[in-house]
C-alpha cells in the first residue's frame, strides 16, 4: 500500500521532532523534505501548494525504542489518512477513508480490514511502557 495509517503508541504522543528541536533546526529538517518532494506529495504523488512535513518513525517491540526513519512532505489529504485517530476525533473520517481507497485502490471493505489491523498493532504496542527514542537519522544534519 502506498498510504498506510501509522497509530502511534499512547506513550509517544508528542513526542516529536518539533517539540524537541530549536525552530531553526527544524525549519532545517523540514524544508529538507519539501526540497525532496518537489512540490508532490511523497505518498500519493499529487502536486500541493502546501505540503505538511510529517515524521516516519520504526517501532522495536522488544527493545522498546521508537526509531526515526525519515521526514517527507506530504499533501494534508495523507496526513489526515497516517494520522485516522485524530482525524476521526476531528469528525472528519469519511474524507479519509475516500483518500486512502482512491491512493491505495481498494474498496471499503480492504479499507476496514487495514484499519483493524492497524488498531490491533497500536493496542500491542501500547503494551510497551516506556519508549527510547533513537534520533540517529537526524545525523545527516549535524556538521562534523
Amino acid at each position: 500500500m502506498k498510504l498506510e495509517f501509522e497509530l502511534v503508541p499512547d506513550g509517544c504522543w508528542y513526542s516529536n521532532l518539533r517539540s524537541i528541536l530549536s525552530a531553526a533546526q527544524w525549519d532545517l529538517v523540514r524544508k529538507d523534505a519539501y526540497s525532496r518532494a518537489g512540490g508532490k506529495c511523497m505518498i500519493c504523488g499529487a502536486p500541493c501548494r502546501r505540503l505538511e512535513a510529517h515524521e516516519r518513525w520504526s517501532y522495536d517491540e522488544a527493545r522498546g525504542i521508537q526509531k526515526l526513519e525519515d521526514v517527507v512532505a506530504i499533501c494534508p489529504a495523507c496526513h489526515a489518512v497516517i494520522h485516522i485517530g485524530r482525524t476521526q476525533l476531528k469528525g472528519d473520517e469519511r474524507a479519509a477513508c475516500e483518500h486512502y481507497m482512491r491512493v491505495n485502490g481498494v474498496s471499503y471493505a480492504e479499507y476496514r480490514r487495514a484499519l483493524g489491523r492497524a488498531n490491533e498493532e497500536h493496542a500491542r504496542r501500547n503494551r510497551v511502557s516506556e519508549w527510547a527514542l533513537d534520533l540517529s537519522w537526524l545525523k545527516r544534519f549535524i556538521e562534523n
